[in-house]
């Protein structure tokens, strides 16, 4: 946490502490800045391109989980639908072994026999016997009517599953294409600017989350905040900390390349916790923290579509994924728009939870 804060306070990303180096780092004069107009009119398309193929992403990843969890049940319905056609098999050729049994005792029924039947000690075995043929037969149409019955669910839910998963294959399709479409046009923008210019559009980016950070800290919100991470928190910290410098990679989980959702994902299973795939099923089943009580460890959900998320380390700063191009870094946490936060080792929440939008 220590070298955290170091980081921090170096690239000037806590506030106050920071405000110092950006003083000490004047910006050229108006013959060397390029046209800083244009360049933010680039930088805000380009940030709104790769906005748009984060939200995709989550639509990918979201779509990708779908189909696997079907193509799984589709297989166990598929074992269910053998079973029971093999046990169908079985009750047809011993319902086929009583008709025989019957043909070859003339057809008679075995009632019909019984009453024919003068043998006073002949009666009463075939009483016997004709009691248990009945209950066999009973037996034996009971279970053939219910494994009918079990096979034509099977078929009907395995032909729902097929359908849906059809579906979800299209949706993820439509939203890898969606998703290449836009980082596509963001790296042509980005690709039509010159050398000096691509390192004023990190300036100004790296401007304008320190701007946003200044804000969150001037409305005091770290006054409140003083808790302490829990030993499965430390653990997913320490994983999530040490893919720092790692490249940015949609729908990716590690352990090379990560998408936001696919860091924390990762970085929780470190800490001995499943969380859902994607930030917005984050945002939706895990438990809700007032932002007031947010410790490190502790997700915060980024955005009113919560289509980003990153891992709050204290005092201020997360680690994320930020997007193509980019690496795993760390930033402050109030640098970009926060919906909410939600804790991973948590049985219960605030579920109204404090959203953040003022913050």
């Amino acid at each position: 946490m220590a070298c955290t804060a170091v980081v921090l306070c170096v690239t000037g990303l806590l506030g106050t502490a920071a405000t110092t180096a950006y003083a000490d780092d004047p910006k050229p004069d108006a013959t060397t800045e390029p046209d800083a107009r244009h360049l933010d009119e680039v930088r805000q398309k380009i940030d709104a391109l790769y906005r748009k193929a984060e939200r995709a992403t989550d639509a990918y990843n979201a779509a990708k989980e779908q189909v696997e969890l079907q193509q799984k049940e589709i297989v166990k319905l598929a074992r269910g639908i053998d079973g029971t056609q093999r046990k169908l098999a079985a009750l047809k050729r011993q319902a086929g072994a009583l008709a025989s049994a019957q043909y070859r005792g003339g057809g008679l029924p075995a009632e019909a026999k019984l009453m024919l039947n003068t043998d006073p000690e002949a009666f009463l075995d075939n009483v016997t016997l004709a009691r248990k043929g009945q209950l066999a037969a009973k037996r034996v149409i009971g279970e053939l009517t219910r494994l009918e019955g079990d096979l034509k669910k099977y078929s009907d839910s395995a032909t729902d599953r097929w359908a849906q998963l059809e579906a979800n294959r299209k949706k993820k399709e439509s939203a890898q294409r969606d998703i290449k479409k836009k980082i596509e046009a963001a790296k042509k923008l980005e690709s039509r600017l010159a050398a000096k210019e691509k390192d004023w559009l990190r300036k100004l980016e790296d401007e304008r989350a320190f701007k946003e950070q200044q804000k969150w800290l001037d409305s005091g919100v770290l006054d409140d905040i003083g808790n302490k991470a829990s030993a499965s928190g430390k653990k997913a910290i320490s994983y999530a900390t040490a893919q720092i410098g790692k490249d940015y990679v949609w729908g990716a989980e590690g352990p090379d390349t990560f998408d936001c959702s696919g860091l924390t994902l990762r970085a929780w299973e470190r800490g001995g916790r499943t969380i859902p795939r994607t930030s917005q099923e984050q945002w939706r089943q895990l438990p809700r923290v007032a932002l007031r009580d947010m410790r490190p460890g502790d997700l915060i959900i980024y955005f009113s579509d919560a289509s980003h998320v990153g891992m709050y380390l204290g005092d201020g700063a997360i680690v994320h994924a930020p997007r193509p191009g980019r690496q795993v870094t760390v930033t402050g946490a109030g640098s970009m728009p926060i919906l909410g936060v939600v804790r991973p080792d948590r049985d219960g929440g605030h579920h109204d939870g404090d959203r953040g939008h003022d913050k």
